[in-house]
């Protein structure tokens, strides 16, 4: 689904962030990567339950990239073994909440025993209607393009598209990046031709709601032209 006008209300339908700076977090306090991680999901579900608040439809996060994978082995390993963990413990609170989530990303080289918990969970939530949260996760915007590009067969851009790993997702209308790094590190390459950045100071793990609605206070002082002209 293209990125559509700014409502009435100024506020953005579709929001990715790359949610940046676990480690700097974990590090600056003396603390181990997988707990700045830790503290980063905390970080996700806390705003999530803010953008439904305040009239997001979907959230995208960035949790794994393709090239996460050349990261220490105990790191990847801690991650993976918490990101079972939290789906586990987090999917009946998405339901009770009215969230969907949903994933997007390569699944070859995932354990099998993970995917399961991921399929598991879209299921539990397709349900619903409140949010969707969509995770990137074993995730790079030119896997996702090449693998589109291997299956395609013409038909032009809405055909590609549905070539895409979520073809009835929006395309953010904002993308935030925290910890102060200005780059978009491979992150929706497609869907975000024409997203607002916003690029916030904060580390991931201090991401709270007050730097949340900067951003998107950020965004509704934008003009969203889409190539066109204003007057």
């Amino acid at each position: 689904m293209p990125a559509t006008p700014t409502d009435a209300s100024g506020r953005p339908r579709s929001v990715a962030i790359i949610t940046d700076g676990n480690g700097r977090w974990a590090q600056r306090r003396g603390l181990s990567v997988a707990e700045g991680h830790r503290a980063g999901a905390d970080v996700v579900r806390a705003r999530l339950r803010d953008a439904a608040e305040l009239g997001v439809e979907e959230l995208t996060v960035f949790s794994f990239s393709t090239e996460n994978w050349t990261r220490p082995v105990t790191e990847v390993s801690a991650l993976m073994a918490m990101f079972g963990e939290r789906i586990d413990r987090e999917t009946p609170e998405l339901v009770e909440e009215g969230a969907r989530m949903r994933f997007i990303g390569r699944r070859e080289g995932v354990d099998p025993a993970l995917i399961e918990k991921m399929d598991w969970a879209e299921q539990q939530t397709a349900g619903g209607d409140a949010i969707t949260l969509v995770v990137a996760f074993n995730y790079g915007g030119r896997a996702e393009i090449l693998d589109a590009a291997a299956r395609y067969e013409g038909g032009g851009e809405d055909a590609f598209r549905a070539l895409l790993y979520g073809p009835d997702l929006r395309d953010p209308d904002l993308l935030i990046r925290t910890s102060g790094e200005q780059r978009i590190s491979n992150y929706l390459l497609w869907q975000c031709a024409y997203s607002e950045i916003v690029f916030a100071p904060e580390l991931w793990p201090d991401f709270d709601r007050g730097a949340f609605e900067r951003c998107l206070d950020a965004y509704a002082t934008r003009d969203r032209r889409f190539g066109g002209r204003v007057g």
